[in-house]
């Protein structure tokens, strides 16, 4: 008889390198799936890490996989810890996305760190991971996965919205789920703060202190990106060969670039939700961007609806558990009419810990 609940642990880490999201959540399916998150916290990156995680496209590929081994042993620490400073004692399984080191879905080639078999040996518990790697073999984007958890656990909701290290959103039309990433946010607006020594732009004030640059502010909305049909997906290596230049052309103040890029990606969410008086539940690290919520909703005429603060900082996790969750009960997590993929598709990768006699 196949399981209705599932006690588990799922992490997730992004492209703005914030942090590892962790989490203990419930799951349980009496007609529809429901949650219930018991611990939850966002480990920042030594300094290290960070600057490692950001070098990752650059790296020659044995040089790679040899940070794969070094962050599967890393994300095993971190997840021990985890458990022991909770105290948790059932665990079905941990799910992990890992992190994206390269994601070249044209080339056929997505590269998630951090999913390597030591992680179950080292923390002896099944480990479901390596979500993206099928769905590219099958033809699709690899990314976003995150739409089936929308679907399932946030069917209230017109748009689902994310503001994480790129803004992405997924809905139904036609009854189809849809969903694609719209644009770089954070992994832009942290790059520039950086060079002045700040980790993130508090509230959005620095932005707001800016003028926007019209002609930046053009060519930005003009790139080719926004005029291909989904599905589509970015990676940090689009970022580093054109938007960086880009803006990096025009020699302006922090400032003045920090509020150019939120009026662009204000203006590329507005092109996308157009359904009038709906609902937008908006999540991710730039919902405390305030002054970039603000020229949100100014550019839009939705509800744009913040949830409680465990759903903005760790709903990323939350699915990637489901995902988990789906594969561990061979059902379909990954939607082909949001990859692109020649098929729906139960994906990820079963790592069971080796026994030591």
């Amino acid at each position: 008889m196949i399981k209705t609940e599932y006690n588990i642990i799922a992490l997730m880490s992004g492209t703005s390198l914030d942090g590892i999201d962790i989490i203990y959540v419930h799951f349980f399916y009496d007609n529809q799936w429901e949650f219930k998150i018991h611990n939850a916290e966002t480990l920042k990156y030594p300094k290290q890490w960070k600057l490692t995680l950001s070098q990752l496209v650059a790296m020659p590929m044995h040089q790679l996989k040899q940070v794969d081994s070094e962050y599967s042993e890393y994300l095993a620490n971190v997840i021990s810890d985890f458990i022991n400073k909770n105290a948790i004692q059932t665990i079905d399984f941990i799910a992990s996305h890992g992190h994206t080191a390269l994601h070249q879905p044209e080339n056929g080639l997505t590269y998630q760190i951090g999913n390597q078999q030591i992680l179950a040996d080292k923390l002896n518990h099944k480990v479901i991971c390596d979500f993206r790697v099928q769905d590219v073999e099958f033809g699709g984007q690899g990314a976003p996965l995150v739409p089936i958890g929308d679907q399932l656990l946030f069917k209230d909701y017109d748009y689902c919205l994310n503001l994480g290290g790129f803004a992405n959103i997924s809905f139904e039309l036609n009854k189809e789920r849809i969903a694609f990433d719209i644009c770089p946010v954070n992994i832009v607006l942290n790059h520039y703060v950086s060079k002045i020594n700040l980790d993130y732009d508090h509230k959005g004030q620095l932005a707001a202190t800016g003028h926007i640059n019209n002609d930046l502010l053009c060519q930005l909305n003009e790139l080719q990106f926004y005029k291909e049909l989904p599905p589509k997906s970015l990676g940090l290596e689009w970022v580093e060969q054109t938007i960086f230049p880009l803006m990096d052309s025009y020699k302006l103040q922090i400032k003045d670039l920090l509020r150019t890029y939120i009026e662009h990606i204000a203006v590329q969410i507005s092109k996308i939700v157009r359904q009038e008086n709906s609902k937008v539940l908006v999540t991710g690290g730039g919902v405390y961007n305030e002054f970039l919520m603000q020229r949100i909703q100014g550019l839009s005429n939705s509800e744009v609806i913040m949830p409680n603060n465990k759903i903005v900082e760790f709903k990323e996790a939350l699915i990637f558990g489901l995902l988990g969750v789906l594969k561990a009960r061979n059902e379909v997590n990954c939607l082909m009419s949001v990859t692109g993929a020649e098929r729906n598709h139960s994906s990820g990768k079963i790592l069971i810990p080796k026994i030591n006699y």
